[in-house]
């Protein structure tokens, strides 16, 4: 199933990587919640989460795992949220949101960043990994 994450996974569209391995890739949201807004993807196509194998869901949460601590050592938040909702884009996805209220968690609002200040974000966030 092709969708925008496919194409960043096949480095036909930009992203503002976060962290990788084999299986997985984390970027910033392009029209996040706050900043450190980040994506959590398999690199294998898959529409609904619940569809993964067993392996491949623990492994997908392993992975959002390791880049939510990076993103609370290098964003200024009480907790990172965590968010699965699954009908935006036909790939599955976890939000990581770095947050410091639940209101930060609510979708209709959105903060901007340039690309500079993202390339900045993805950079901080990505030196915090630590696996």
């Amino acid at each position: 199933m092709e969708s925008i994450f496919s194409k960043i996974v096949k480095k036909e569209l930009k992203c503002f990587k976060v962290f990788e391995d084999n299986k997985h890739l984390a970027f910033l949201d392009i029209r996040p919640n706050t900043e450190g807004h980040t994506l959590c993807i398999p690199k294998k196509g898959n529409d609904y989460i619940f569809d993964l194998s067993e392996t491949e869901f623990l492994d997908l949460m392993r992975f959002a795992r390791i880049v939510a601590l990076g993103i609370k050592k290098a964003i200024d938040c009480s907790r990172v949220a965590i968010s699965v909702v699954g009908l935006e884009i036909n790939h599955t996805h976890i939000h990581l949101i770095p947050i410091k209220s639940e209101k930060d968690v609510n979708f209709e609002f959105k903060v901007s960043f340039s690309e500079e200040e993202m390339d900045k974000i993805a950079k901080k966030i990505s030196d915090s990994i630590s696996y």
